[in-house]
């Protein structure tokens, strides 16, 4: 970070564009926010309670976000920590696409959201929960946190085989209401 920082102070006398000196200000932010995140002491220290997952989701509806979600869905969760998680597959979605759609629904004992964006989809091969693995204006980390929080929450998190346009991500969690 300090290097990302030099170069954005630079002195006036180094040949640095205008444009390159606003990307790396950008970079030097998102570090910032990386080391604050990262240095967070309760990061995955969990308070769970009972949170209605389609509610949940239908908080990061958008006109570019739209949730498919029928009742009452409950987890045992911690609702901040979930609700960034869920935040962070938006967010994925909309960096590559152009329109995600949440899907929530009660699945053989579990609670399921299938995030669906309509980007180019993820490479044969790639694994997106890679730490570190970043597009434009992306830590890298957004992905592998929050399959991180997912299984904290004895859940999981997985990329979806399917089309090679867009790309869905399926987050699965224990259902708290006997439905499934």
């Amino acid at each position: 970070m300090a290097a990302l920082e030099a170069l954005v102070h630079a002195a006036p006398g180094v040949t640095a564009t205008e444009a390159r000196r606003g990307l790396l200000a950008r970079a030097l932010a998102a570090a910032r926010d990386l080391e604050r995140l990262l240095s967070d002491p309760d990061l995955l220290s969990l308070r769970l309670e009972p949170v209605d997952l389609v509610a949940t989701a239908r908080a990061l509806a958008t006109d570019r976000v739209s949730v498919r979600g029928e009742g009452r869905l409950l987890v045992r969760a911690d609702e901040t920590r979930l609700r960034q998680a869920l935040a962070n597959l938006v967010a994925n979605g909309l960096r590559h696409g152009t329109r995600v759609e949440l899907a929530v629904e009660a699945r053989h004992g579990s609670v399921v959201v299938e995030v669906t964006d309509d980007g180019p989809g993820f490479d044969v091969g790639a694994d997106p929960f890679a730490r570190g693995t970043s597009g434009v204006g992306s830590s890298g980390l957004g992905l592998w946190l929050a399959r991180a929080i997912v299984e904290a929450h004895g859940g999981s998190l997985e990329l979806v085989p399917g089309p090679s346009q867009g790309a869905t991500l399926r987050l699965a969690l224990p259902s708290a209401s006997g439905e499934g």
